[in-house]
């Protein structure tokens, strides 16, 4: 749900009007989409800006909570400085309370209404639905927030001691973040907000007075929306000495670089991996994100199609972590909330580093949409990155009106 999305149907006017969808985002401020566009001025939208502002912030304010910018250390205060008593808002407030020593819980741009839980991830979120004017842009007028989670499923621990380093923010070596996010491939049209974001981070970070008496440094790298891509971005990082890796963009490719990254004893959070896979995944307790987990997700579009009053739904997405979990997801939810298993039909197609747009569109998606037309079902949920526009056509071609999800 972009507004550079309708550019891959900038040749089919109004083919987007209708439909409608999820994304985890928060109510932005004016004052903070003019910061992040102060970074990037062609920003149209600002999917994920939040959540990858806010994976820097949490980074740095482990990193001086702990009196030590070790990619351990870290790790052991990211959970605690969002879970404690005394909400702190700006990195300026919370730098100061991490710096004397204080109790203090973040609360930024898209954790707002609780922490993370004991796995490193939000406990509660908010998510936008967002419907598509006629223009095949998102019509913001008609966006609404609905909420998913529980915060009572915050952890409650203590945060550890302080490993290293003396109160009252002395001078340590620089902390220094690398960005694995999407330049190329398909999700690179998400990549722009959440780069300038990130930066924006630094960028104020640096002028709250840094971490430890230091400015951060951030480094920048492409995922390629691949693993391939991402691996070798990741070991360029590793090089270049970076403590914490933002990133990467996509669960498939977060899946495939873990293991290295934990193996080589960095911190990684992605602002945009909502794989519940990723929950229980072997990350050696240096994996987190701000993004909110697919269960949430789940249930906020199943929500919205019992909403909206549909009782036969098909499900189209790609068969990988993402496209797979969050179906399976939706489809129990589905089923918890009444709907018959015998109405709701998940049809998968092969998950791609790239499309053809005719070949692809003959032999995956066309198929497909005939077996939706035959369904006869009234929602369809489409779970997929920038290939859903050939999915979109695919179903138009099969006389199917806008999708409802």
């Amino acid at each position: 749900m972009a507004n550079s999305f309708g550019e891959a149907l900038k040749d089919s006017p109004a083919i987007l009007a209708g439909m409608k969808g999820t994304t985890p985002l928060t109510p932005l401020s004016d004052d903070f989409k003019r910061r992040v566009r102060s970074i990037d001025g062609s920003i149209t939208d600002f999917n994920y800006a939040g959540e990858a502002y806010d994976a820097v912030v949490v980074a740095a304010l482990a990193a001086e909570a702990g009196r030590s910018v070790e990619s351990a250390s870290i790790a052991k205060q990211l959970i605690g400085v969002t879970t404690g008593d005394n909400v702190c808002d700006t990195i300026a407030a919370c730098l100061t309370a991490a710096k004397s020593g204080k109790d203090f819980k973040y609360r930024g741009i898209s954790l707002r209404r609780s922490g993370f839980t004991d796995a490193g991830e939000p406990s509660s979120a908010m998510y936008g639905v967002l419907n598509f004017g006629r223009n095949n842009t998102i019509d913001e007028a008609k966006t609404e927030f609905v909420g998913a989670g529980d915060e009572k499923t915050e952890n409650k621990a203590a945060a550890p001691p302080a490993s290293g380093g003396t109160k009252g923010g002395g001078k340590g070596p620089a902390l220094k973040f690398g960005l694995l996010l999407p330049k190329t491939g398909a999700l690179a049209f998400q990549g722009p907000p959440m780069f300038a974001a990130a930066k924006l981070a630094v960028k104020e970070i640096n002028e709250a007075g840094g971490v430890l008496g230091q400015q951060v440094l951030v480094e920048e790298g492409d995922d390629g929306t691949n693993p391939e891509t991402a691996k070798a971005t990741v070991e360029r990082l590793i090089s270049a000495n970076v403590q914490v890796i933002i990133g990467a963009g996509a669960s498939g490719v977060s899946k495939a670089v873990i293991p290295r990254v934990a193996q080589a004893g960095k911190v990684m959070i992605s602002p945009s991996a909502t794989s519940d896979e990723l929950t229980k995944f072997d990350d050696k307790g240096l994996f987190f994100r701000t993004s909110p987990p697919d269960v949430l997700q789940a249930k906020a579009i199943a929500d919205i199609i019992m909403r909206d009053g549909h009782t036969k739904v098909a499900i189209i997405a790609r068969d990988d972590s993402y496209g797979s979990g969050l179906s399976e997801g939706v489809r129990s939810d589905l089923t918890a909330a009444g709907i018959k298993p015998g109405n709701m039909q998940v049809l998968k197609y092969e998950a791609k580093d790239n499309y053809d747009p005719k070949a692809d569109a003959e032999k995956l998606f066309a198929p497909i949409a005939g077996q939706v037309k035959n369904s006869g079902a009234t929602a369809i949920l489409l779970v997929g990155f920038d290939e859903s526009a050939l999915v979109i056509k695919a179903l138009v071609a099969a006389g199917i009106k806008a999708p409802s999800v």
